[in-house]
């Protein structure tokens, strides 16, 4: 990829916008951090909340900071698979589209191998009936 650094951590301020669907009970991660993961973690190759999630355990505490991760006790905490798992679960998926384009038109342009997609699987619903979104960063 030819995109920087910095440029991969803008996701960051392009996630800002998106509601956060979950209470401010028991929310130690915030939404963009825990977004801007995940699409690094694609970028990388990872498939599937496990290997997001592993991807991300296996950041240094340097690139944690830059994901904007919480910080306590002097390191910086990543969140679990089921954080992200329920974040990616439980976004509103046109909010994450328009983020994602909004941040494809600003970027896209610098590696034209990089397509990024989101989609609502029809009837795949979870026990409390919210619908599964799947979120794609393709390289070609």
């Amino acid at each position: 990829m030819k995109l920087t650094a910095n440029q991969m951590l803008s996701l960051y301020d392009a996630f800002k916008a998106i509601n956060a669907p979950r209470g401010a009970q028991g929310k130690k991660h915030q939404l963009p951090t825990i977004l801007s993961l995940s699409v690094a973690a694609i970028l990388c190759g990872m498939r599937g909340y496990k290997d997001i999630a592993l991807w991300v355990q296996s950041l240094g505490n340097n690139a944690r900071s830059r994901f904007r991760c919480r910080k306590r006790n002097g390191r910086y905490e990543a969140p679990s698979r089921t954080v992200i798992r329920n974040a990616l679960v439980n976004v509103d998926p046109e909010q994450l589209n328009q983020a994602l384009n909004i941040w494809n038109a600003h970027y896209g342009y610098l590696d034209e191998r990089l397509a990024i997609d989101g989609k609502t699987m029809c009837n795949a619903l979870d026990d409390q009936g919210r619908q599964t979104h799947i979120m794609s960063v393709i390289g070609h």
